[in-house]
Protein backbone atom coordinates (compact mmCIF):
# COMPACT_ATOMS: atom_id res chain seq x y z
CA UNK A 1 0.00 0.00 0.00
CA UNK A 2 1.00 3.64 -0.44
CA UNK A 3 2.45 5.32 2.62
CA UNK A 4 0.19 7.99 4.08
CA UNK A 5 1.76 11.00 5.77
CA UNK A 6 1.22 14.67 6.56
CA UNK A 7 -0.09 16.57 3.54
CA UNK A 8 -1.80 13.61 1.87
CA UNK A 9 -5.51 13.74 1.01
CA UNK A 10 -8.21 11.39 -0.23
CA UNK A 11 -10.49 8.50 0.80
CA UNK A 12 -7.69 6.50 2.47
CA UNK A 13 -6.93 9.48 4.73
CA UNK A 14 -10.65 9.80 5.52
CA UNK A 15 -10.68 6.15 6.56
CA UNK A 16 -7.66 6.64 8.83
CA UNK A 17 -9.17 9.74 10.41
CA UNK A 18 -12.50 7.98 11.02
CA UNK A 19 -10.71 5.15 12.82
CA UNK A 20 -8.71 7.58 14.94
CA UNK A 21 -11.94 9.40 15.86
CA UNK A 22 -13.57 6.09 16.88
CA UNK A 23 -10.56 5.35 19.09
CA UNK A 24 -10.83 8.73 20.81
CA UNK A 25 -7.50 9.93 19.43
CA UNK A 26 -9.06 12.63 17.22
CA UNK A 27 -12.08 14.83 18.00
CA UNK A 28 -15.14 14.24 15.78
CA UNK A 29 -15.53 16.67 12.89
CA UNK A 30 -19.34 16.94 13.22
CA UNK A 31 -19.56 17.67 9.52
CA UNK A 32 -17.60 20.89 9.80
CA UNK A 33 -15.02 19.97 7.15
CA UNK A 34 -15.81 20.00 3.45
CA UNK A 35 -13.78 18.61 0.58
CA UNK A 36 -11.25 15.77 0.72
CA UNK A 37 -9.91 14.62 4.08
CA UNK A 38 -6.44 15.98 4.86
CA UNK A 39 -3.63 14.24 6.76
CA UNK A 40 -2.90 17.29 8.90
CA UNK A 41 -0.76 17.89 11.99
CA UNK A 42 -3.52 16.69 14.33
CA UNK A 43 -3.84 13.45 12.34
CA UNK A 44 -0.09 12.90 12.48
CA UNK A 45 -0.07 13.43 16.25
CA UNK A 46 -2.99 11.01 16.63
CA UNK A 47 -1.17 8.40 14.52
CA UNK A 48 1.93 8.84 16.70
CA UNK A 49 -0.16 8.37 19.84
CA UNK A 50 -1.70 5.20 18.40
CA UNK A 51 1.71 3.85 17.39
CA UNK A 52 3.09 4.53 20.85
CA UNK A 53 0.15 2.71 22.47
CA UNK A 54 0.75 -0.31 20.24
CA UNK A 55 4.52 -0.57 20.68
CA UNK A 56 5.23 0.46 17.09
CA UNK A 57 7.73 2.88 15.58
CA UNK A 58 6.28 6.33 16.34
CA UNK A 59 6.97 8.05 13.03
CA UNK A 60 3.47 9.42 12.39
CA UNK A 61 3.38 7.65 9.00
CA UNK A 62 0.71 5.09 8.10
CA UNK A 63 2.50 2.20 6.42
CA UNK A 64 1.31 -1.42 6.12
CA UNK A 65 1.94 -2.30 9.78
CA UNK A 66 0.20 0.79 11.16
CA UNK A 67 -2.67 0.46 8.69
CA UNK A 68 -3.27 -3.17 9.66
CA UNK A 69 -3.13 -2.28 13.36
CA UNK A 70 -5.65 0.54 12.82
CA UNK A 71 -7.92 -1.81 10.88
CA UNK A 72 -7.76 -4.37 13.69
CA UNK A 73 -8.42 -1.73 16.35
CA UNK A 74 -11.93 -1.14 14.95
CA UNK A 75 -13.17 -4.49 16.22
CA UNK A 76 -14.45 -5.25 19.73
CA UNK A 77 -15.18 -8.75 20.97
CA UNK A 78 -18.78 -9.51 19.97
CA UNK A 79 -18.82 -7.29 16.87
CA UNK A 80 -18.57 -10.33 14.59
CA UNK A 81 -18.32 -14.10 14.68
CA UNK A 82 -14.75 -15.36 14.95
CA UNK A 83 -13.46 -18.59 13.42
CA UNK A 84 -10.31 -20.13 11.98
CA UNK A 85 -10.03 -19.35 8.26
CA UNK A 86 -7.02 -21.10 6.76
CA UNK A 87 -6.66 -18.98 3.62
CA UNK A 88 -7.09 -15.58 5.28
CA UNK A 89 -6.99 -15.67 9.10
CA UNK A 90 -9.16 -13.16 10.97
CA UNK A 91 -7.15 -10.51 12.81
CA UNK A 92 -8.07 -7.68 15.14
CA UNK A 93 -8.44 -6.46 18.69
CA UNK A 94 -11.47 -8.72 19.14
CA UNK A 95 -9.29 -11.76 18.42
CA UNK A 96 -6.72 -10.48 20.91
CA UNK A 97 -9.45 -10.08 23.55
CA UNK A 98 -10.69 -13.62 22.86
CA UNK A 99 -7.19 -15.04 23.24
CA UNK A 100 -6.66 -13.15 26.51
CA UNK A 101 -9.99 -14.42 27.84
CA UNK A 102 -9.23 -18.04 26.97
CA UNK A 103 -5.82 -17.76 28.62
CA UNK A 104 -7.42 -16.31 31.77
CA UNK A 105 -9.73 -19.34 31.87
CA UNK A 106 -6.80 -21.75 31.59
CA UNK A 107 -6.95 -22.63 27.89
CA UNK A 108 -3.73 -22.51 25.90
CA UNK A 109 -4.55 -20.15 23.01
CA UNK A 110 -0.84 -19.40 22.50
CA UNK A 111 0.70 -15.98 22.50
CA UNK A 112 -2.04 -13.29 22.32
CA UNK A 113 -1.15 -11.89 18.90
CA UNK A 114 -4.55 -10.87 17.52
CA UNK A 115 -4.49 -13.58 14.83
CA UNK A 116 -7.14 -16.33 14.95
CA UNK A 117 -4.94 -19.32 14.19
CA UNK A 118 -5.16 -23.07 14.71
CA UNK A 119 -4.07 -22.92 18.35
CA UNK A 120 -6.77 -20.36 19.16
CA UNK A 121 -9.36 -22.61 17.51
CA UNK A 122 -8.20 -25.65 19.50
CA UNK A 123 -8.39 -23.67 22.76
CA UNK A 124 -11.86 -22.41 21.88
CA UNK A 125 -13.07 -25.92 21.02
CA UNK A 126 -11.74 -27.20 24.36
CA UNK A 127 -13.60 -24.43 26.16
CA UNK A 128 -16.83 -25.21 24.28
CA UNK A 129 -16.48 -28.92 25.02
CA UNK A 130 -15.87 -28.35 28.74
CA UNK A 131 -18.88 -26.07 29.14
CA UNK A 132 -21.40 -28.06 27.12
CA UNK A 133 -21.55 -25.73 24.15
CA UNK A 134 -21.72 -26.66 20.51
CA UNK A 135 -18.13 -27.56 19.58
CA UNK A 136 -17.73 -25.70 16.30
CA UNK A 137 -14.57 -23.65 17.01
CA UNK A 138 -16.51 -20.44 16.32
CA UNK A 139 -16.92 -17.60 18.77
CA UNK A 140 -20.56 -16.69 18.26
CA UNK A 141 -23.20 -15.25 20.64
CA UNK A 142 -23.62 -18.37 22.83
CA UNK A 143 -19.88 -18.90 23.26
CA UNK A 144 -19.35 -15.21 23.93
CA UNK A 145 -21.99 -15.21 26.70
CA UNK A 146 -20.27 -18.18 28.37
CA UNK A 147 -16.86 -16.52 28.12
CA UNK A 148 -18.18 -13.38 29.80
CA UNK A 149 -20.02 -15.20 32.60
CA UNK A 150 -17.08 -17.18 33.92
CA UNK A 151 -14.49 -15.88 36.37
CA UNK A 152 -10.79 -16.20 35.49
CA UNK A 153 -9.06 -19.34 36.75
CA UNK A 154 -5.46 -18.31 36.23
CA UNK A 155 -3.85 -15.85 38.64
CA UNK A 156 -0.27 -14.73 39.31
CA UNK A 157 0.96 -14.29 35.74
CA UNK A 158 0.05 -14.77 32.11
CA UNK A 159 0.00 -18.51 31.35
CA UNK A 160 1.61 -18.32 27.91
CA UNK A 161 4.62 -16.50 29.32
CA UNK A 162 4.80 -18.69 32.41
CA UNK A 163 5.07 -21.62 30.00
CA UNK A 164 7.94 -19.82 28.22
CA UNK A 165 9.80 -19.58 31.53
CA UNK A 166 9.15 -23.22 32.35
CA UNK A 167 10.45 -24.35 28.94
CA UNK A 168 13.70 -22.45 29.55
CA UNK A 169 14.06 -24.03 33.00
CA UNK A 170 13.37 -27.53 31.68
CA UNK A 171 15.77 -27.08 28.74
CA UNK A 172 18.77 -27.12 31.10
CA UNK A 173 21.97 -25.05 31.02
CA UNK A 174 23.70 -26.72 28.08
CA UNK A 175 23.57 -25.10 24.65
CA UNK A 176 23.85 -28.38 22.73
CA UNK A 177 20.66 -29.26 20.88
CA UNK A 178 18.97 -25.90 21.27
CA UNK A 179 17.51 -24.57 18.03
CA UNK A 180 18.03 -20.87 17.32
CA UNK A 181 16.78 -18.92 14.31
CA UNK A 182 19.11 -16.08 13.33
CA UNK A 183 17.34 -13.41 11.31
CA UNK A 184 19.59 -11.06 9.33
CA UNK A 185 17.58 -7.92 8.60
CA UNK A 186 16.51 -6.99 5.06
CA UNK A 187 18.27 -8.78 2.14
CA UNK A 188 17.96 -9.16 -1.62
CA UNK A 189 16.92 -5.90 -3.24
CA UNK A 190 16.04 -4.41 0.15
CA UNK A 191 19.39 -3.15 1.37
CA UNK A 192 18.02 -1.59 4.55
CA UNK A 193 20.03 1.37 5.80
CA UNK A 194 22.55 2.39 3.14
CA UNK A 195 25.34 4.86 3.93
CA UNK A 196 28.53 5.51 1.92
CA UNK A 197 28.28 2.15 0.16
CA UNK A 198 27.76 0.18 3.38
CA UNK A 199 24.42 -1.63 3.62
CA UNK A 200 22.53 -2.99 6.60
CA UNK A 201 21.64 -6.15 4.65
CA UNK A 202 25.27 -7.08 3.97
CA UNK A 203 26.58 -6.22 7.42
CA UNK A 204 23.85 -8.15 9.21
CA UNK A 205 24.26 -11.13 6.89
CA UNK A 206 27.95 -11.22 7.79
CA UNK A 207 27.13 -10.89 11.50
CA UNK A 208 24.53 -13.65 11.23
CA UNK A 209 27.07 -16.01 9.66
CA UNK A 210 29.61 -15.25 12.39
CA UNK A 211 27.00 -15.92 15.07
CA UNK A 212 25.87 -19.08 13.28
CA UNK A 213 29.43 -20.46 13.25
CA UNK A 214 29.89 -19.90 16.97
CA UNK A 215 26.54 -21.44 17.82
CA UNK A 216 27.20 -24.54 15.73
CA UNK A 217 30.59 -24.94 17.44
CA UNK A 218 28.84 -25.16 20.82
CA UNK A 219 26.46 -27.85 19.56
CA UNK A 220 23.49 -25.61 18.91
CA UNK A 221 21.33 -25.91 15.81
CA UNK A 222 21.49 -22.48 14.17
CA UNK A 223 19.10 -21.72 11.31
CA UNK A 224 19.23 -18.63 9.10
CA UNK A 225 15.83 -17.14 8.28
CA UNK A 226 16.94 -15.97 4.84
CA UNK A 227 19.63 -16.36 2.20
CA UNK A 228 21.83 -13.51 0.95
CA UNK A 229 19.62 -12.71 -2.05
CA UNK A 230 16.09 -12.69 -0.59
CA UNK A 231 14.08 -10.53 1.81
CA UNK A 232 11.14 -12.38 3.35
CA UNK A 233 8.38 -10.36 4.99
CA UNK A 234 8.51 -10.15 8.78
CA UNK A 235 5.53 -12.49 9.10
CA UNK A 236 7.30 -15.04 6.89
CA UNK A 237 10.41 -14.88 9.06
CA UNK A 238 8.29 -15.50 12.15
CA UNK A 239 6.52 -18.40 10.43
CA UNK A 240 9.90 -19.90 9.50
CA UNK A 241 10.83 -19.93 13.19
CA UNK A 242 7.46 -21.44 14.14
CA UNK A 243 7.71 -24.16 11.51
CA UNK A 244 11.24 -24.97 12.67
CA UNK A 245 10.15 -25.32 16.29
CA UNK A 246 12.77 -22.76 17.32
CA UNK A 247 13.71 -22.25 20.96
CA UNK A 248 14.73 -18.62 20.36
CA UNK A 249 14.53 -16.07 17.52
CA UNK A 250 17.25 -13.42 17.14
CA UNK A 251 16.79 -10.60 14.62
CA UNK A 252 19.82 -8.48 13.69
CA UNK A 253 19.56 -4.90 12.42
CA UNK A 254 21.27 -1.52 12.41
CA UNK A 255 19.48 1.80 12.81
CA UNK A 256 19.44 5.17 11.05
CA UNK A 257 18.56 8.72 12.03
CA UNK A 258 18.53 12.08 10.22
CA UNK A 259 20.80 13.34 12.98
CA UNK A 260 24.35 12.04 12.67
CA UNK A 261 24.64 12.36 16.45
CA UNK A 262 22.24 9.48 17.12
CA UNK A 263 24.23 6.42 18.16
CA UNK A 264 24.24 3.33 20.37
CA UNK A 265 22.87 -0.18 20.68
CA UNK A 266 19.28 -1.10 21.62
CA UNK A 267 17.41 -4.39 22.07
CA UNK A 268 13.71 -5.12 21.70
CA UNK A 269 11.32 -7.84 22.90
CA UNK A 270 7.62 -8.53 22.48
CA UNK A 271 5.41 -6.30 24.61
CA UNK A 272 2.95 -3.44 24.36
CA UNK A 273 4.40 -1.36 27.17
CA UNK A 274 1.20 -1.50 29.21
CA UNK A 275 -0.02 -5.04 28.45
CA UNK A 276 1.38 -8.52 27.84
CA UNK A 277 5.15 -8.90 27.73
CA UNK A 278 7.30 -11.90 26.93
CA UNK A 279 9.20 -12.31 30.19
CA UNK A 280 11.82 -14.61 28.64
CA UNK A 281 12.20 -12.28 25.66
CA UNK A 282 12.64 -9.35 28.02
CA UNK A 283 15.25 -11.25 30.03
CA UNK A 284 17.20 -12.24 26.91
CA UNK A 285 17.04 -8.68 25.54
CA UNK A 286 18.49 -7.47 28.84
CA UNK A 287 21.33 -10.01 28.75
CA UNK A 288 22.19 -9.10 25.14
CA UNK A 289 22.04 -5.38 25.85
CA UNK A 290 24.32 -5.57 28.88
CA UNK A 291 26.83 -7.86 27.16
CA UNK A 292 27.12 -5.67 24.06
CA UNK A 293 27.45 -2.43 26.03
CA UNK A 294 30.11 -3.96 28.29
CA UNK A 295 32.09 -5.48 25.40
CA UNK A 296 31.91 -2.62 22.88
CA UNK A 297 31.60 0.53 24.99
CA UNK A 298 28.72 1.68 22.77
CA UNK A 299 26.04 4.01 24.11
CA UNK A 300 23.36 2.08 26.00
CA UNK A 301 19.98 2.81 24.37
CA UNK A 302 18.35 0.23 26.68
CA UNK A 303 15.71 -2.41 25.97
CA UNK A 304 12.16 -1.71 24.79
CA UNK A 305 8.89 -3.62 24.26
CA UNK A 306 7.59 -3.61 20.68
CA UNK A 307 4.87 -5.38 18.68
CA UNK A 308 6.74 -5.82 15.39
CA UNK A 309 5.65 -8.95 13.53
CA UNK A 310 8.94 -10.77 14.11
CA UNK A 311 8.40 -10.33 17.86
CA UNK A 312 4.62 -10.72 18.00
CA UNK A 313 4.07 -13.66 15.66
CA UNK A 314 6.87 -15.97 16.83
CA UNK A 315 5.74 -18.65 19.26
CA UNK A 316 9.18 -18.72 20.90
CA UNK A 317 10.87 -15.83 22.76
CA UNK A 318 12.20 -13.33 20.23
CA UNK A 319 14.64 -10.42 20.44
CA UNK A 320 15.62 -7.81 17.88
CA UNK A 321 19.00 -6.09 18.27
CA UNK A 322 19.81 -2.74 16.66
CA UNK A 323 23.62 -2.90 16.62
CA UNK A 324 24.36 0.81 16.29
CA UNK A 325 23.50 3.57 13.82
CA UNK A 326 25.02 3.29 10.38
CA UNK A 327 24.35 7.04 10.02
CA UNK A 328 26.70 7.79 12.93
CA UNK A 329 30.42 7.99 11.96
CA UNK A 330 31.66 6.26 15.14
CA UNK A 331 29.11 3.46 15.02
CA UNK A 332 29.68 3.00 11.28
CA UNK A 333 33.44 2.71 11.78
CA UNK A 334 32.82 -0.03 14.34
CA UNK A 335 30.29 -1.88 12.20
CA UNK A 336 32.66 -1.95 9.23
CA UNK A 337 35.35 -3.63 11.34
CA UNK A 338 35.16 -7.48 11.17
CA UNK A 339 36.71 -7.70 14.64
CA UNK A 340 33.83 -5.65 16.04
CA UNK A 341 31.31 -7.99 14.42
CA UNK A 342 33.15 -10.93 16.04
CA UNK A 343 32.80 -9.21 19.43
CA UNK A 344 29.07 -8.66 18.87
CA UNK A 345 28.57 -12.29 17.84
CA UNK A 346 30.38 -13.52 20.95
CA UNK A 347 28.36 -11.16 23.16
CA UNK A 348 25.03 -12.40 21.77
CA UNK A 349 26.09 -16.03 22.18
CA UNK A 350 27.14 -15.44 25.78
CA UNK A 351 23.80 -13.70 26.46
CA UNK A 352 21.94 -16.79 25.21
CA UNK A 353 24.08 -18.92 27.52
CA UNK A 354 23.25 -16.67 30.49
CA UNK A 355 19.55 -17.11 29.77
CA UNK A 356 19.82 -20.89 30.13
CA UNK A 357 22.17 -20.78 33.12
CA UNK A 358 19.39 -19.17 35.20
CA UNK A 359 22.02 -17.50 37.38
CA UNK A 360 24.02 -20.68 38.11
CA UNK A 361 27.76 -20.97 37.30
CA UNK A 362 27.59 -17.49 35.78
CA UNK A 363 30.35 -14.90 35.47
CA UNK A 364 30.39 -11.08 35.55
CA UNK A 365 28.97 -9.31 32.50
CA UNK A 366 31.47 -8.93 29.69
CA UNK A 367 33.93 -11.55 31.01
CA UNK A 368 32.49 -14.83 29.67
CA UNK A 369 34.44 -15.82 26.52
CA UNK A 370 33.76 -18.19 23.66
CA UNK A 371 36.50 -20.48 24.96
CA UNK A 372 34.79 -20.49 28.37
CA UNK A 373 31.59 -21.63 26.70
CA UNK A 374 33.32 -24.44 24.86
CA UNK A 375 35.00 -25.64 28.05
CA UNK A 376 31.68 -25.47 29.93
CA UNK A 377 29.88 -27.49 27.26
CA UNK A 378 32.67 -30.08 27.20
CA UNK A 379 32.71 -30.39 30.99
CA UNK A 380 28.93 -30.90 31.15
CA UNK A 381 29.14 -33.57 28.49
CA UNK A 382 31.56 -35.68 30.52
Amino acid sequence: MQLLRRGDTGPAVAEIRATLVSLGLLPPTNGQHHGPAVFDVATEQAVRAFQQQRGMITDGIVGPATYNALAGARWRLGDRNLAYLVSQPITGDDVFALQERLLELGYDAGRPDGVFGKQTELALRSFQRDYGLGVDGMCGPATLRALRQLAPKVRGGRPVFLREQERVRMAGPRLRGKRIVIDAGHGGRDRGVLVAGASEADLMWDLARRLEGRMVATGMEALLSRGPDVCPAEAERAQFANNAGADLFLSLHVDANPSGLAQGVASFHFGTGNGPTSTVGEALAGFIQRELVARTGMLDCRIHPKTWDTLRLTRCPAVRVEVGYLTNPDDRRRLLDPTFRDIVAEGILVAVKRLYLLGKDDQPTGTFTFDDLLRYELAKAE
